[in-house]
């Protein structure tokens, strides 16, 4: 049995995984802004304490900001100002005597949404794309996932693209822009409302301009959407594989291309117990 656990700017996530399957989770919310570091670490053991049974034999946390991978060290954790440098898996390895592994939160969103698929149909390569306050990837080669040296691989958010860079453009900072939450805007699509509409449209042609560098780069066999705009995919499906397809040399590749959806609440869960 291990602990999984998912740390967003929003929301705490903490579950008892068995062999791939969620036997039980929890959802509170995240760190106050105001707490200091001392509190966070309270708060955090506080909640793994609710869940963790003597069945436990390891512990696994996604955080949203890259990682020391194997000393376990989180630096400049986005949404938690108090979050510079946390020796993360020396303090609960030694509050709880367990192994703990840490590693960024879209890599573990990555090995669940690869974990997800049955054991004979799962992906050479997989990307994964969490859609939401910002634009978080993971990557999965061969069932191991490519951090690159300092857990920053796959990036993509932060290269500059048009008066900003990517992640303005492809999650909900993109919406904002247009003075509308992701949601409403989804709801407005839905019922024909023409100028939502071209805004999803808009978004996929942004989107499509993404994943057309992640085909460059790693040539995956599937890339799977998480984070909540990641339901309103058929809204921005289209323009987005027109955009994908724009200039690029090898149609074959992205004809070939799987492009899932998985919104569960339970993948990055599953996937912090797999690192």
């Amino acid at each position: 049995m291990t602990l999984g656990i998912d740390l967003g700017g929003t929301n705490l996530c903490i579950g008892l995984v068995d062999n791939g399957v969620v036997r039980k989770m929890i959802s509170v919310p995240s760190f106050d802004r105001t707490f200091t570091l001392e509190q966070t670490m309270e708060y955090l053991s506080e909640q793994i304490l609710a869940v963790l049974t003597p069945e436990v034999t390891k512990i696994g946390i996604g955080v949203p900001t890259v990682v020391d991978v194997e000393k376990g060290i989180v630096y400049d954790a986005a949404n938690i100002p108090s979050w510079k440098e946390v020796h993360l898996k020396a303090y609960l390895e030694e509050r709880f005597g367990l192994p703990v592994s840490v590693n960024n939160d879209a890599n573990c969103y990555a090995m669940g949404a690869y974990g997800m698929y049955p054991e004979d149909a799962r992906p050479k390569t997989l990307i994964a794309v969490t859609l939401g306050t910002g634009m978080g990837i993971g990557i999965v080669d061969h069932g191991r996932l490519f951090c690159g040296v300092n857990c920053g691989a796959g990036e993509l958010g932060y290269l500059p693209y048009k008066d900003g860079c990517l992640e303005e453009y492809c999650s909900k900072q993109f919406f904002a822009k247009h003075d509308i939450e992701a949601y409403d805007a989804a709801k407005a699509a839905e019922a024909g409302d023409a100028k939502a509409i071209e805004i999803f449209n808009e978004f996929g042609r942004h989107l499509g301009y993404a994943l057309k560098i992640l085909m460059y780069a790693y040539d995956p066999s599937h890339i799977v959407f998480g984070g909540g705009i990641a339901n309103a995919l058929p809204l921005f499906r289209d323009a987005l594989v027109a955009s994908l397809k724009e200039n690029f040399p090898f149609e074959a590749n992205v004809d070939r291309l799987c492009i899932d959806v998985q919104t569960s609440g339970e993948t990055p869960i599953i996937g912090a117990s797999l690192i």
